[in-house]
């Protein structure tokens, strides 16, 4: 069985290989997409095309990406990992009760929908006090 949190980090031989497979299948018009591997047909869902457009697209700009099951639990190390923040950092914010978690004998267990909510939640403070600042520095005629 596969880890739960699986990070994909390309090499520049990655990068140029998702660069010419980005412009094939982005030119895919279709529902369910056929793709021909080792002499054989394999239709794939739509869902999982726009995954993995998105994964060639960050490939070809030489990033890598995290993939999550959406129902895993995650240690305190990978939910840390995930967020890139230390370990101990993640502890407050599960002691502050903004990231929910279960405790399974002594060890804490996050789960990847509670870390996603809290980054969507996040990013959403961020982007409002961003937008306030950016605001306040128009009202100053500082921008």
């Amino acid at each position: 069985m596969m880890s739960p949190v699986a990070t994909l980090v390309p090499d520049p031989k990655d990068t140029e290989l998702a660069v010419s497979a980005l412009q094939v299948l982005s030119a895919l018009d279709t529902e369910l997409p056929v793709l021909h591997v080792s002499g054989r047909d394999v239709a794939i869902p739509h869902s999982v095309l726009v995954a993995l457009t998105q994964v060639l697209d960050s490939f070809a700009h030489g990033e890598g990406v995290t993939v999550i099951r959406v129902h895993a639990e995650l240690t305190t190390q990978q939910a840390a990992e995930v967020l890139n923040v230390s370990r101990p950092f993640l502890i407050r914010l599960l002691e502050d009760g903004q990231i929910e978690y279960r405790t399974v004998g002594t060890h804490r267990r996050v789960s990847a929908a509670s870390l996603m909510r809290y980054m969507r939640e996040d990013d959403a403070r961020r982007k409002e006090a961003a937008d306030a600042l950016t605001a306040e520095a128009r009202e100053l005629g500082l921008t």
